[in-house]
């Protein structure tokens, strides 16, 4: 008759290391999803600011940025999540390609978890120092293009 002392540990040992990490390659696409999507809020947010900003206005440009930065402090500052803190983020914030379009940039790196930095890496671009760089453009039409006229065309009409 065979001893079944220590099966259970020999299980645990062999199971435990594969379970940690299944885990850690769901941790790290997580964590890179959730930047992303702080990050497209953020640019978004933007967009509708520079739409309201009032162009004659000096300090309209750094308010937007501002207040985009803000945006972006819902992201942790641990590596994993963005490196830098908030001088880390390359925000850029303009009109497109009409005068009825607002555009907004933001870039900012990642650390990946050590052994599985290779595939976020593989997928995405890096910056030399092993992170890799998440990067997010949003472009919006601020004024649908069915709509004739101007405020004073509008309020004439009344």
């Amino acid at each position: 008759m065979a001893s079944e002392e220590g099966q259970a540990t020999l299980e645990a040992a062999m199971l435990l290391p594969t379970l940690m990490l299944i885990l850690a390659m769901l941790v790290q696409p997580a964590c890179i999803l959730y930047t992303r999507c702080v990050m497209l809020s953020a640019a978004a947010e933007g967009c509708r600011l520079m739409v309201t900003a009032d162009p004659d206005a000096g300090q309209a440009g750094q308010s937007c940025l501002d207040y985009v930065r803000r945006r972006l402090g819902a992201v942790p500052n641990v590596p994993i999540f963005h490196v830098g803190g908030q001088d880390g983020w390359s925000i850029e914030l303009g009109g497109g390609v009409s005068e009825h379009e607002a555009s907004a940039r933001i870039v900012g790196t990642v650390t990946p978890l050590p052994l599985l930095g290779v595939i976020p890496a593989l997928l995405g671009e890096t910056d030399g120092e092993g992170n890799v760089v998440v990067e997010v453009r949003v472009t919006q039409t601020t004024r649908p293009s069915w709509l004739d006229g101007g405020y004073d065309d509008w309020t004439a009409d009344w």
